[in-house]
């Protein structure tokens, strides 16, 4: 279901999913705020669990440990791309009765254990805002399985009422009733066009990206006090950043600044969603604070030259 970002599809996976006031929701800390924002959205209450160290996904034990009898599901994060772990999470879903739901903002083209992103879960969200490594623009799209529940999202993602494309083809002129309080969630006709060119091309686009993240861990291996980041063996990468973390005794802005100053653009990785004053929340997660401070991502895209890599490289 084409959805006009990837916040209004993670809203709509968690409505038809149930969740709402007076619920909890699990949710992988270590993500961009929109995460933690849709499930406040629904009235429910996201529990921030912390993250591997290596691959920045929420860590399984953190998950289970986080779990309520107010627990209704858990709301993993492929970080940067890389697929979270779905075995592990679905074992701790199916054990204690919660959905399992998938935010694959960053994931189009990746794999776990074979299985493509957005087919993890019950429920799976993508992006496809600017930064993405396929794009409109902006835009989003909810994948699942279940027809009740795509049916569910279809219908609330068009203000609560049948798609106009159920009506086609009748005889008389049916008027649709609203029984259901919805949202005005569609994806444009231009944007879909956009996209329908994009997935096309995602397979040079990932190749590309690929080829970049390989012409990075080369160089970076020879460079001290910055760690390349990791990629599983079992499970795809799309490299819709690269994120390299900084020795503790580096001073990131400082190290920022000089990039941007010499042509090199930068930027902090991502959040730990717990830090954020909008969330109050109480617990500490030192793995997820400790990565927020020290991680830096430097250019990725599709059409990243290696002598651009070796110039980015240089400069850092």
């Amino acid at each position: 279901l084409a959805t006009s970002n990837c916040g209004s599809a993670l809203h709509l996976g968690l409505k038809v999913l149930g969740a709402g006031p007076g619920d909890e929701v699990i949710v992988g800390d270590y993500t961009f705020p929109a995460t933690g924002h849709s499930v406040a959205w629904t009235g429910a209450t996201p529990v921030f669990a912390d993250i591997r160290p290596d691959i920045w996904s929420a860590d399984p034990a953190a998950v289970e440990a986080a779990i309520t009898p107010r627990t209704v599901g858990i709301l993993a994060v492929d970080v940067f791309g890389q697929p979270a772990d779905f075995d592990e999470l679905r074992q701790i879903a199916d054990r204690h009765g919660l959905w399992l739901m998938e935010d694959a903002a960053c994931s189009a083209g990746a794999s776990y254990h074979g299985r493509p992103a957005g087919s993890l879960a019950d429920v799976a969200t993508f992006s496809f805002h600017g930064r993405k490594g396929i794009t409109a623009g902006e835009g989003g799209a909810l994948t699942t399985d279940d027809a009740a529940l795509a049916d569910h999202a279809r219908k609330l993602h068009t203000y609560g009422i049948a798609p106009a494309i159920s009506r086609e083809g009748s005889t008389d002129l049916p008027v649709p009733s609203f029984d259901e309080l919805g949202y005005n969630y569609r994806l444009s006709d231009l944007a879909a066009g956009v996209m329908l060119a994009q997935i096309d091309r995602l397979p040079t686009l990932l190749e590309n990206r690929r080829r970049a993240a390989r012409w990075y861990e080369e160089r970076l291996a020879g460079v001290e006090r910055v760690t390349a980041p990791v990629a599983l063996d079992d499970r795809e990468h799309p490299w819709q950043s690269y994120v390299v973390t900084l020795d503790p005794d580096v001073d990131r802005g400082a190290v920022a600044a000089y990039l941007r100053q010499h042509g090199v653009q930068c930027n902090f990785g991502t959040y730990a969603s717990h830090l954020q004053p909008v969330y109050g929340f109480t617990g500490s997660l030192p793995v997820s604070a400790d990565l927020f401070a020290r991680h830096l991502a430097i250019p990725m895209h599709a059409n990243l030259s290696e002598a651009q890599v070796d110039r980015v490289v240089e400069t850092l």
